[in-house]
């Protein structure tokens, strides 16, 4: 059976919920990731300089979702209920079952904490289990250790590294770093990322 094409819909768990991402996010997120040099390092050269700019890149966001090229979500904290970062399905074949879970940012006050990973959970969950996928993968810059290890605590695989792949907004070039987690991956990945949550 082929699977369904991810479509914008909320997500709740334990700690966070994924709401689609729209404008009235913006004061928060500026909030949680704004100027932050380390937030934006592997994404654009400088961190936006203003809320203004942060909104410019916002609604491009959510243009590119609303023509159906993505689905981008506002990681929303139940307890304080505020936005502390964005993450989003990208690339997704309804025909190849295959979907990107990717254009993921995140306040350095949640970094290694259960927002990301919960996050995952969610997002897996929907991916493999209402949407049919065969495959989510993931790609990140070769040298952004710090996303690659994220990735592999999921239960992703390495597939390699795909060479001169992408101009970074520095004028250099990236090479991308691709993993990626099957359906018969999935049941055991997914029993791992619940007990980290109970433990956490």
């Amino acid at each position: 059976m082929t699977a369904k094409l991810p479509v914008p819909v909320t997500l709740t768990g334990r700690h966070i919920r994924l709401e689609p991402l729209e404008r009235r996010h913006l004061a928060d997120l500026w909030a949680a990731v704004g100027p932050d040099p380390e937030v934006w390092r592997w994404t654009m050269s400088l961190p936006p300089a203003s809320e203004d700019e942060l909104g410019r890149i916002l609604d491009s966001r959510i243009a590119e979702a609303a023509a159906g090229e993505c689905v981008y979500f506002a990681a929303v904290e139940l307890a304080g209920g505020t936005a502390v970062g964005i993450t989003g399905y990208h690339d997704f074949s309804a025909e190849d079952e295959s979907v990107e879970i990717g254009g993921t940012l995140y306040a350095r006050s949640v970094w290694r904490t259960a927002v990301n990973t919960e996050a995952k959970l969610l997002l897996l969950t929907h991916a493999f289990e209402d949407l049919g996928m065969g495959r989510v993968f993931w790609k990140t810059d070769a040298l952004n250790e710090r996303s690659r290890n994220a990735i592999q605590r999921l239960g992703a695989q390495f597939e390699g590294v795909l060479r001169r792949h992408r101009l970074r907004p520095t004028g250099t070039w990236r090479d991308s770093a691709y993993f990626s987690m099957l359906a018969d991956e999935w049941p055991p990945a997914k029993s791992r990322l619940t007990d980290r949550l109970s433990r956490g």
